[in-house]
């Protein structure tokens, strides 16, 4: 399954730095606001440990992971919702994206300057919030004016809409993110239907110096305090410090880096994982002579569904699912173990596919 995240923020606070982290794609990364005028985008790797442990137990010819497209989307500044900067532009690229990785600056360096003059990750953060709820009023405005004219026939499912849309609009001029809404059923049909910018998951990245990546520092205590009442994640990550490990050539030169300055691996990996708890992903895998695969899939997705993502004849074919859990794999070391201990599950139609598992899918077309 496609999945993408776009990494968003005011002008000059480690986008681009952090996009290069991440894609090692060698975005421009410049001290003046707009350094990034069109998206880049780039598809990274998930590291998965157990991917890493199933390909040295089945020494396979291939090893795919899985992957996450991550779009760099061009600075905000106030006004964008009106067409400011490059207003427009960034509130489109949005919408293209399933969730939203949020950053803030939260260091102090007079050579790097910031759009507003000083450094206030929570201004930031309200700068950006403002502008994508005032391009969501606009959308939802002419959704109402819309579903009005649908609801004058009386229609029950009209009125309804209308109902809903306005409950969200009522929500947005509040000043309420639109994700902190309570809806249902199809109100939530609905919303997603409208593609609001502010109904999507977020994680929020504070960029720290090298001395606060661990505990954090003044401006992201502040941060954390002001987005309580959303409960979204909060990563400390030093870009300046991801940029220096995605420059080095091997795993191993990277490990012995991160050693050194007291850190067990780069913050990248914690904002990946984090975007795939954001998004309700899981992953499992499948795995033999010729390929060890891991595969996308959201939690609580069935076992034909689940093989649909492989291919779709595999869905429509759909016999059965062989089963073994990751633990049992890697406690008895192969899929023959497995079986002569008679750990491998044979699952139906109605198997919800577990984090982990190893799948065999037979079918018939």
């Amino acid at each position: 399954m496609g999945l993408k995240c776009g990494i968003v923020g005011l002008p000059n606070v480690g986008k681009s730095t952090l996009f290069n982290a991440l894609t090692s794609a060698k975005a421009l990364a410049a001290n003046y606001p707009f350094a990034t005028k069109d998206p880049n985008l780039g598809v990274i790797t998930v590291p998965d440990p157990r991917l890493d442990k199933l390909v040295s137990l089945v020494s396979p010819q291939k090893t795919i992971p899985t992957t996450i497209e991550i779009l760099d989307i061009a600075g905000l500044i106030k006004g964008a919702s009106q067409g400011e900067g490059l207003g427009n532009q960034f509130l489109a690229n949005i919408r293209e994206v399933d969730a939203i990785v949020h950053v803030v600056r939260c260091f102090d360096d007079d050579n790097v300057v910031h759009v507003d003059g000083d450094v206030n990750p929570v201004r930031d953060k309200e700068i950006i919030d403002t502008e994508l709820l005032l391009k969501d009023l606009e959308t939802v405005e002419k959704r109402l004016d819309k579903q009005k004219k649908a609801a004058k026939g009386g229609e029950k499912d009209a009125l309804r809409a209308v109902a809903c849309v306005e409950k969200v609009k009522k929500h947005i001029e509040s000043g309420a993110l639109v994700r902190t809404l309570e809806l249902e059923g199809e109100e939530k049909e609905l919303l997603d239907d409208m593609m609001l910018l502010t109904a999507k998951p977020v994680v929020y990245v504070c960029n720290v110096d090298e001395a606060s990546v661990e505990h954090g520092n003044a401006h992201t205590k502040a941060f954390a305090e002001a987005i309580a009442d959303e409960h979204a994640e909060i990563i400390l990550v030093c870009a300046g410090i991801e940029a220096e490990v995605a420059d080095l050539d091997t795993k191993e030169e990277r490990m012995e880096y991160l050693e050194a300055i007291g850190l067990d691996e780069p913050g990248v990996n914690k904002l990946i994982r984090s975007c795939y708890k954001l998004l309700n992903l899981i992953t499992y895998f499948t795995a033999g002579e010729k390929e060890v695969r891991a595969w996308t899939i959201t939690r609580g997705t069935k076992a034909p569904q689940a093989a649909g993502v492989i291919h779709s004849d595999f869905e429509k074919g759909f016999i059965r699912a062989e089963v073994i859990r990751y633990d049992d794999f890697v406690t008895y070391g192969s899929e023959s173990a497995v079986k002569d201990a008679g750990k491998m599950g044979v699952e139906g139609k109605e198997y919800i596919v577990g984090d982990g598992d190893v799948m065999h899918f037979r079918f018939n077309v």
